[in-house]
């Protein structure tokens, strides 16, 4: 029984299928994954009838691109990536009742049987437009099979549906210069028919069901997405694709065609509901047609309208399906103030994550649930991640629990002790327990984890008052029957946050349990002080969190460093040529070669390092501002480089500066000594 309006026989849970060409981040699980867990896992505490999708989405050119990339099958691509995730998501405890994929037998038959049922019925409109071709490699291109320059900011890689470099959104005949991926040719525009949704048939029935019926209930961020679409004016969509790769158009005499990845992948759920009924004796129907089960999406902004506006459409031109009941879309997650990207590697990857901190799982869902860009984008950072460890889990709710499992030893060898007599203090306490499970459950029931979240400490924060309130280490020596009783309240708090963290921290919920010896309750089972009985016997204090030194932390920092400058390599464009310089200019600059005999520091500067430089004929002494791009400058004593022999002498910091050394700047900013590639006498000149 929940304490919303609205019940409903039973639940189905949906979050966005990942694409199964790479490993999960956590923006991924802060958006979608982690949220949705805390929601299954909630209802199923309240004895709700629950089944809980997830699945790899393992069609689309992403994935083809990667597989012609490693030279290998796209097959090979979705098995590893489908297998990293799965395990990733076990791993990390989102307890999906079935975790399927889009390349299952069932899945393919499941989305052309929804296909044909669309076109039987006449809900299609056949098009033929034109599209790029490559006569070559004899195939119609996807988006991102094209490459050309950018009409907006001149990026020569810019894909035909989007250009990396300055975000804008493009179409294919927008490049400039367009080339095949496959092939290097110029494409050419070719006649191709394909079948189209037509949404805008379906305007009356969107703003019926989404402006009106969904005004109040569904998050601001999803109905205004949602509101804009429909205010623009919808357009008929395409339904398939000329690929090979993906679920098979299923009309005859149609080769080369398939569904396109946004018609089947949301059909995966369904499809993923089938198997999970053929494996539990389940009815799949019951959880897609039944008017009294309750379907909730969970997904990141960036699928909003697939969610609320394309799926919808599809279940409605269909007939039979339910509708959802909410989309609570989740704003996008950043990572220390920049973007998460995929492509660029600036990402905390769950997977390596896992190996850095292990055995702390709980940590990084309570992180990202607390920071969850619920209503707005949102920033990780690892300083933010070891502060929460530290100052919340461990030292609120961690050593709440360790001081008074501590105690109960240290008092009464483990054993549950009697309530002697109840004081105001006592009954006030009791009081308060008993609003936590109604406080969270409707912050879960409405989506607002982060406050259901924060509302769970508060609970293990009355724990820690209650404690320093009565001071039972004081008070033991005076009055051992007052410490029986605050000792067997404070237990109960323990057995409360036992039960209502498990939704959120579900390790630390087993670890809990385990050291209670706490069976199952249920959620409508606690808030009260009945939980542990009198002379119930308890186990040892174990550590709930355990402290995250700085030093940890630093590795993390130093690896996305590297990433950064990584990227800043990759994204390198050279500097505009110069004013043209004529010949006899040029001539008249002397550059020579000379062996460095001595190199030191200049007093009171970061930048500048003095040169003692052998130019073949005399020593000669030259500043430059080389000393952050070589810590190590005693090492550049012997080795030949180039300098300008013929710069009038210029002063810096009182040292008379006889030349200039040539460097050249890299694209992370640092100089690199112009040096010859081999040895050649000192004062040879350089042209």
């Amino acid at each position: 029984m929940l304490y919303t309006e609205n019940q409903f026989k039973r639940h189905t849970i949906t979050s966005a299928l990942p694409y199964a060409n790479g490993p999960l981040h956590i923006g991924h699980l802060a958006g979608v994954y982690i949220p949705a867990d805390i929601y299954a896992r909630y209802l199923r505490l309240c004895q709700e009838d629950v089944v809980f999708i997830g699945g790899s989405d393992e069609h689309g050119v992403p994935i083809t691109i990667l597989a012609r990339k490693e030279g290998v099958e796209p097959q090979q691509i979705v098995d590893k990536y489908h297998q990293i995730i799965k395990q990733s998501f076990e791993d990390l405890g989102i307890s999906f009742d079935i975790y399927s994929r889009t390349s299952d037998p069932v899945h393919h038959q499941t989305a052309a049987d929804f296909f044909k049922n669309l076109y039987e019925k006449g809900k299609f409109i056949e098009k033929t437009t034109q599209q790029y071709y490559d006569e070559q490699a004899e195939q119609f291109l996807a988006d991102r099979y094209i490459i050309g320059t950018c009409p907006k900011c001149g990026y020569e890689q810019a894909y035909g549906d989007q250009c990396e470099a300055c975000g804008s959104s493009l179409s294919p005949t927008e490049l400039l210069n367009p080339k095949s991926m496959l092939s290097g040719n110029a494409p050419v525009l070719k006649e191709t028919k394909h079948w189209f949704l037509p949404l805008d048939q379906y305007e009356d029935f969107l703003k019926k069901w989404i402006l009106e019926g969904h005004k109040t209930d569904w998050k601001s961020n999803v109905y205004g997405q949602c509101k804009s679409w429909i205010d623009a004016g919808l357009l008929p969509r395409a339904v398939t694709r000329d690929l090979d790769w993906g679920v098979k158009l299923p009309l005859p005499n149609e080769k080369g065609k398939v569904l396109y990845v946004w018609f089947d992948a949301p059909i995966g759920y369904i499809s993923a509901t089938k198997i999970w009924a053929a494996q539990t004796g389940k009815k799949w129907e019951d959880y897609w047609k039944d008017k009294n089960t309750k379907l909730v999406h969970f997904i990141g902004k960036d699928n909003i309208v697939f969610h609320c506006i394309i799926f919808p459409v599809m279940l409605q031109a269909d007939g039979n399906y339910i509708l959802p009941d909410n989309v609570p879309a989740n704003e996008f997650l950043n990572l220390e103030s920049n973007k998460i990207s995929t492509s660029k590697k600036w990402a905390v990857w769950l997977h390596e994550y896992l190996i850095d901190f292990p055995n702390q799982q709980d940590t990084l869902r309570y992180v990202l649930t607390a920071n969850a860009p619920e209503t707005k984008d949102n920033d990780f950072t690892w300083s933010d991640f070891q502060a929460k460890n530290n100052n919340e889990l461990l030292a609120i709710l961690g050593n709440y629990v360790n001081r008074i499992i501590s105690l109960t030893h240290n008092y009464y060898q483990g054993k549950i002790p009697a309530v002697t007599e109840l004081k105001n203090i006592d009954n006030e306490a009791i009081a308060q327990i008993a609003i936590y499970p109604e406080l969270i459950g409707k912050n879960i029931e409405k989506y607002h984890f982060r406050e259901a979240l924060s509302e769970l400490m508060n609970l293990a924060r009355l724990g820690n008052k209650y404690l320093t309130d009565n001071e039972p280490w004081k008070v033991v020596k005076t009055d051992p029957q007052r410490v029986q009783t605050v000792m067997n309240i404070a237990l109960q708090i323990t057995a409360n946050l036992a039960i209502l963290c498990e939704p959120f921290l579900p390790f630390t919920s087993q670890k809990l349990k385990k050291m209670l010896n706490l069976g199952n309750y249920t959620w409508r089972q606690a808030g009260n002080v009945h939980l542990l009985k009198d002379a119930h016997i308890i186990n040892e204090a174990e550590f709930l969190f355990k402290k995250i030194e700085d030093e940890v932390i630093e590795k993390q920092l130093v690896k996305l460093e590297e990433i950064k400058k990584q990227n800043q390599l990759a994204a390198y464009m050279p500097k505009p040529v110069k004013a043209e310089c004529s010949f006899d200019t040029f001539s008249q600059i002397d550059i020579r070669v000379g062996t460095v005999l001595a190199c030191e520091r200049v007093p009171k500067t970061d930048k500048l390092l003095k040169f003692v430089i052998d130019d073949g004929a005399n020593k000669r002494t030259i500043v430059s501002g080389i000393a952050k791009s070589y810590p190590k400058f005693e090492e550049l004593v012997g080795k030949q480089v180039c300098f300008i022999a013929n710069f009038a002498v210029r002063k810096l910091k009182n040292i008379d500066s006889e030349g200039m050394l040539l460097s050249a700047e890299d694209a992370d900013g640092r100089l690199v000594l112009i040096t010859p590639s081999q040895l050649v006498k000192n004062g040879v000149s350089v042209g």
